[in-house]
């Protein structure tokens, strides 16, 4: 593969070498990895920045819908925009239905807009392994506005705040959580909560929702990188697209005030730290699947599974095996 001209394909906007691209940063295989490594080197030069958003929610409340009439606003506003959706994987045969861009049809074909559907396979934290590796081609790709959209799996994803300038909540109203608010966790790393399904009869459900989330928002701790008022709830309905306007609204001038204060920068860098540091520890993992590690590792888990060793005592026999090498 020629990965300058792949470079050179999705720095001037081509849809199937982003594709391309993705595809090979996603790829497990060694030769892949050295080239996926040196097209993200060189695409880092182009310097190009999208506002990044990630957007988390339980199951059912309507991710997929708000994303899509969101994209859709931003698209006809004259927006660009990149949506990475993350699907849960199969625990059992390591397969994902992919159907993002089935359920989000009229984005799909908007001509600003790009959908990748990734696999989460066995990462945690709500995002695919490479998803970070994703924004940055879209980035370079010329998006204005890249939505990275997690699994839906609860008080977990916090790893997407990672990857992403501003993290979004979408709760459903009348969801029986409303003190989880109180809890650390995902509702800490919220710089906006959504109530969707504002709307119908569930619209004073929403007012309620809404209310008891500002409420318990008020109780945690004011963070730095948030100006006055934020994090903040709000109240949205994705099927009659009412609200969005609003959301995105405070979102920019939540993103804008955090690039004069400096925060924006700041947060980048640390963001770098924090997957140079991951790439490291998941480095040192796969060294323990390959050679004579991997021979120590089944002799010390056959010794565990026997009860001739603690795990605790087998584990600091493989780290000082692998001190001595």
């Amino acid at each position: 593969m020629d990965i300058t001209q792949l470079a050179e394909q999705i720095r001037a906007g081509d849809r199937r070498a982003l594709a391309r691209g993705i595809t090979l940063v996603e790829s497990g295989r060694t030769d892949h990895r050295a080239q996926a490594a040196e097209l993200l080197q060189v695409l880092a030069a182009t310097g190009r920045q999208a506002l990044r958003i990630g957007l988390s929610g339980t199951p059912g409340v309507g991710k997929s819908t708000f994303i899509e009439s969101f994209g859709m606003m931003l698209t006809g506003s004259g927006l660009k925009v990149a949506v990475l959706a993350v699907d849960p994987s199969s625990a059992r045969t390591g397969g994902s239905i992919l159907g993002d861009k089935t359920r989000m049809p009229r984005l799909a074909r908007a001509p600003g807009a790009y959908i990748r559907p990734s696999p989460s396979q066995t990462h945690l934290g709500g995002i695919a392994r490479r998803s970070r590796e994703a924004v940055a081609l879209c980035e370079a790709a010329g998006f204005d506005v890249v939505l990275v959209e997690t699994v839906g799996v609860g008080q977990s994803e916090t790893v997407v705040a990672e990857i992403c300038d501003l993290f979004l909540l979408l709760l459903a109203p009348a969801g029986g959580d409303e003190l989880q608010g109180v809890k650390r966790g995902i509702m800490e790393m919220a710089d906006i909560i959504l109530v969707n399904k504002a709307d119908g009869d569930l619209k004073a459900t929403a007012t309620r929702t809404c209310a008891d989330y500002a409420g318990a928002l008020r109780l945690l701790r004011k963070r730095p990188q948030d100006p006055e008022g934020f994090p903040k709830a709000m109240m949205v309905s994705a099927l009659e697209e009412r609200g969005l306007e609003t959301a995105w609204q405070e979102m920019s001038a939540l993103a804008e005030w955090r690039r004069a204060e400096g925060h924006f920068d700041r947060a980048r860098a640390a963001q770098a730290r924090y997957w140079f540091a991951e790439e490291v520890r998941q480095a040192l993992l796969a060294e323990l699947e390959r050679g004579t590690a991997k021979e120590k590792m089944a002799d010390l888990a056959g010794k565990v599974a026997a009860g001739a060793l603690t795990p605790s005592l087998a584990a600091e026999q493989m780290l000082e095996s692998l001190r001595r090498r």
